[in-house]
């Protein structure tokens, strides 16, 4: 490709991501002070993008915006995002550097499902495996799946759900439950303090997706609660960072 064409290109590229940053769009001037061209090149770029779909003008204000053939084009490539093929790597980074067991999972129907799971070798045995359908109230995933609902959808959902003591700390108080998913809404991740297996400890982060959802959530499980008592404890950056680091690939952007 000749240096002529790979320069149109990139200046294309460059009228995009000015415009994919303002809402409003922009008028031929302003793209111009912006990326400093000539007058006849910015329109020449301009009416390409224009004929292809990928912006449009607004005839009233002349302001030029993102067009939906962008939209379109970002739609399928989040459409096709498998999120088990976007996390296994970061699962397995995760299980690593924490040499425990770490698992993937989405809400189905008032339960957590788990959907992948990373073992390093010689870790604990811990009941659950792909498909597993484990209760919202007693799990790390549970909770965390739950942080962008109310309080009184998560009441709601409670009060129709059938209570199960698995351990002698398992929460069977639906308000004991909100006030954990509370807490974990501020510090960005939930708890399981040995609620559905004795003597396992559970650590949940949520994932987002492009639209800002939390679409899953990623845990991780071992015998030492530290991050129960530390809230500095380097396992509880490991699973925000990983958590992050999905919902990236997922398309999504913190504001």
């Amino acid at each position: 490709m000749q240096k002529s064409t790979l320069q149109t290109v990139d200046r294309a590229l460059t009228i995009l991501e000015i415009l994919s940053q303002e809402v409003n769009g922009l008028t031929a001037k302003e793209i111009e002070n912006k990326i400093e061209l000539n007058k006849s090149t910015i329109h020449r770029l301009l009416m390409t993008l224009l004929n292809k779909g990928f912006i449009e003008k607004n005839e009233q204000t002349n302001r030029y915006i993102i067009g939906l053939k962008m939209v379109e084009l970002s739609s399928i490539r989040l459409n096709n995002i498998e999120l088990k093929t976007e996390a296994l790597p970061y699962l397995r980074e995760m299980s690593y550097k924490l040499n425990q067991p770490v698992q993937l999972a989405t809400y189905l129907d008032g339960d957590a499902v788990f959907i992948e799971k990373i073992e390093p070798i010689h870790s604990i045995r811990m009941y659950s495996q792909i498909g597993k359908r484990i209760p919202i109230y007693c799990s790390s995933v549970g909770k965390a799946l739950l942080l962008q609902w109310s309080n009184e959808k998560i009441l709601k959902l409670l009060e129709d759900t059938e209570f199960t003591s698995f351990t002698p700390t398992t929460l069977l108080d639906p308000e004991k439950v909100i006030k954990e998913i509370e807490q974990a809404r501020v510090e960005g991740f939930a708890i399981d303090n040995e609620e559905h297996e004795v003597g396992i400890y559970c650590i949940a982060s949520p994932i987002y997706d492009y639209r800002g959802e939390i679409i899953a959530a990623v845990s991780t499980a071992g015998t030492n609660k530290e991050f129960l008592e530390n809230k500095d404890a380097e396992i509880i950056r490991v699973v925000k960072n990983t958590a992050e680091k999905i919902s990236k690939r997922m398309g999504y952007r913190a504001k």
